[in-house]
């Protein structure tokens, strides 16, 4: 392997880098994109627990508000409408808040997914621009007509091309997988996030 790397010259190196930064973030956001890491056992349970007591117009204590943020990355916009509930703030304040926080929490779910866009975009460009230092180390230098200059200018460029697309293929198949596991949490967390304005405001109409 290293003597493909080091036959495809220095062109080679940029798209290492973003195959690694790429192959970081798939991991990362797999794992943080887990339907049990988002709304993990029990969680929606104990909100929706808490939902009843205020609901019932009994007493709790912000320190309990505070541990439903804690519970999981999206806690904290199931901890928002139950703080405004508990403050007895107006369905419309109450609203407003919660779409306030809901943008932060749709962030947390969409990071690095830009980026691995991008590198989906930027690998072939960059096997592009090895594919043409590899045309100019052929034709751009003295002694054109060497076997072992014309063999190496045609690695370069082949070596750069290929592993351009292999890099972007992939990126591009795990951004749309994973593109699409965030708008299904997303969609699980504003589902839930109704059910909960709706027990709390009855007399609201559903939000959007």
């Amino acid at each position: 392997m290293y003597s493909i790397l080091l036959s495809a010259g220095w062109p080679i190196w940029p798209l290492l880098i973003i195959s690694i930064i790429g192959l970081a973030i798939v991991i990362e956001r797999a794992w943080y994109l887990r339907q049990l890491h988002i709304f993990p056992k029990g969680s929606l349970e104990t909100v929706f627990g808490l939902t009843n007591t205020i609901y019932q117009k009994k007493t709790v204590s912000e320190s309990e508000i505070s541990a439903i943020g804690q519970l999981s990355p999206v806690g904290s916009l199931f901890a928002c409408i139950l703080r405004e509930k508990a403050s007895s703030s107006s369905a419309d304040s109450a609203l407003e808040e919660l779409q306030a926080s809901a943008q932060s929490t749709w962030l947390k779910l969409d990071r690095y997914l830009g980026i691995l866009a991008t590198i989906a975009t930027v690998a072939p460009l960059l096997g592009l621009f090895g594919t043409v230092v590899g045309m100019i180390e052929i034709f751009g230098s003295q002694g054109v007509g060497s076997p072992q200059q014309l063999a190496h200018g045609i690695s370069i460029a082949l070596y750069n091309t290929a592993f351009g697309l292999l890099i972007a293929i992939p990126a591009l198949a795990a951004w749309r997988g994973l593109r699409a596991m965030a708008n299904q949490r997303q969609h699980e967390c504003e589902e839930f996030t109704r059910q909960l304005f709706k027990k709390l405001y009855p007399h609201t109409a559903d939000t959007k």
